[in-house]
């Protein structure tokens, strides 16, 4: 078994050679890019355990890699090699995050030591078979190798964590897997979506409430946060939380203490919280919808997924998955994609993410006449997919937005006149505004030409 993948950087061949044969012979998988930006191609296509790299190269050299390297993935570990007299700018490189660095000529027996640590500081390789804490996720993105460092890293300690991205690409997921790679693993992980219960229910599906509450309290109720003592509540579109239940949920969060609705007397908890949302949070902070202090409560931790469109390589990866899954369950003799229907998964946009895919992949399977999936069939699953019913959220979303356009442009701009229309005060109306992006003066009669923000 393999103890780790090293990536070498050096403009010199023999001592990438020299490099590769200690390492190899110490059980290392090792890659090898004779510049900074073969290097940087490379960590494109596979994410290693450590990256280490001589300081003066040609071109691009180890520092400029260093700081590339920083900037896209922070938690891979970089050990920098260097001549004596370039021991300042090492120590500079120490000062800004690099792992370690190592002089010229080097010790076989301190180079594997120091490889040896960054390989167990870099969250994502699991040496002993480890890895069942991310089983879920299948991916060989290195974007999504560098999330899933975060997230380990991140689920050692005890910190709130904000997961952010679009619908569809699994957020859940990983807080999933961020619960079962914690100390937590052992208690439950209770999973909400704030969005989908009704607020009048929200404040005692989460704190519990006590028989004879209200109506309807026929026995006690303990409420989710309760269900999840020692383990990993996940709050799920936190966005659409009521701001009055997000002034409970931070005192909560703050007095470690829960009072179920109706009760007298508040109750210990111990949970560890990880939210999640599909909106930008600090533009809800700004436009009054989220509070401020919750959200730095919230977001000690913040990890981003990329959507599918960014990772194109795990795309036929999660196609075959999804078609396993269909055909050990069903009776259709399906054996999967024919290469030129792969292409069409591979090339098409996917808004929808991994949720659109798995509607995809279910469609060609249930149509499918041939043992092979042909294109033709996949991309009249991606158009039906396109024309997909929004969820009322969106919609209502969508809904306003084009009437406050209409209502714009009937009055030619005038907010005073629109708000009348629309039944609402300036205030509030100024606010709608704000939360659709919509400038007043783009409908004005005076207005340059196609400044309409529909378009």
């Amino acid at each position: 078994m393999s103890a780790g993948r090293v990536l070498l950087v050096d403009d010199d061949p023999d001592l990438l050679h020299l490099l590769s044969l200690r390492l190899s012979a110490a059980g290392y998988e090792t890659d090898r890019a004779q510049s900074g930006e073969e290097a940087m191609n490379r960590l494109e296509v596979q994410r290693p355990q450590v990256v280490i790299t001589d300081l003066r190269m040609g071109g691009m050299d180890g520092m400029a890699l260093f700081a590339a390297i920083r900037r896209r993935t922070p938690s891979l570990p970089v050990i920098i090699l260097t001549a004596h007299g370039t021991i300042p700018e090492a120590v500079e490189a120490i000062r800004q995050g690099a792992f370690a660095f190592l002089t010229k000529p080097f010790d076989g027996g301190e180079l594997l030591t120091r490889v040896r640590e960054a390989v167990g500081q870099s969250e994502t390789w699991q040496p002993h078979g480890e890895g069942d804490w991310r089983a879920d996720i299948l991916s060989r993105s290195p974007l999504m190798d560098e999330l899933l460092s975060q997230a380990k890293m991140a689920a050692a300690s005890q910190a709130s964590i904000l997961i952010h991205g679009e619908s569809g690409t699994g957020k859940e997921l990983v807080a999933r897997a961020i619960h079962r790679a914690s100390s937590r693993r052992a208690y439950q992980f209770v999973p909400i979506n704030c969005a989908a219960i009704p607020e009048a229910l929200l404040e005692s599906e989460l704190f519990g409430h006590v028989k004879g509450a209200f109506t309807g309290a026929t026995q006690d109720h303990p409420g989710l946060f309760r269900a999840a003592h020692g383990g990993t509540l996940f709050l799920d579109e936190i966005a659409d939380m009521p701001l009055n239940l997000q002034v409970k949920l931070l005192r909560v969060l703050q007095d470690h203490e829960v009072r179920p609705v109706g009760a007298l007397r508040a109750q210990p908890t111990n949970v560890r919280i990880v939210c999640a949302t599909h909106r930008n949070l600090e533009a809800e902070v700004q436009a009054g919808r989220f509070r401020e202090d919750l959200y730095y409560r919230i977001s000690v931790v913040c990890l981003e997924i990329p959507p599918l469109s960014q990772r194109p390589e795990d795309i036929s990866l999660l196609a075959k998955r999804f078609l396993a899954r269909l055909v050990d369950s069903g009776d259709r003799s399906v054996r999967g994609f024919a290469p030129a229907a792969m292409e069409v998964l591979v090339a098409a946009r996917w808004p929808g993410n991994v949720r659109q895919l798995v509607n995809v992949v279910e469609q060609c399977y249930v149509l499918s006449t041939t043992s092979l999936i042909e294109p033709e069939l996949v991309q009249r699953a991606l158009r039906a997919a396109s024309h997909r019913v929004p969820p009322l959220a969106e919609a209502r979303s969508q809904f306003e937005r084009q009437y406050l356009v209409q209502l714009l442009k009937m009055t030619a701009g005038n907010t005073t006149q629109a708000a009348r229309l629309a039944g609402r005060n300036r205030t509030e109306f100024y606010r709608l505004l704000r939360r659709y992006g919509l400038d007043p003066g783009q409908f004005r009669e005076n207005s340059p030409a196609g400044a309409d923000p529909l378009i």
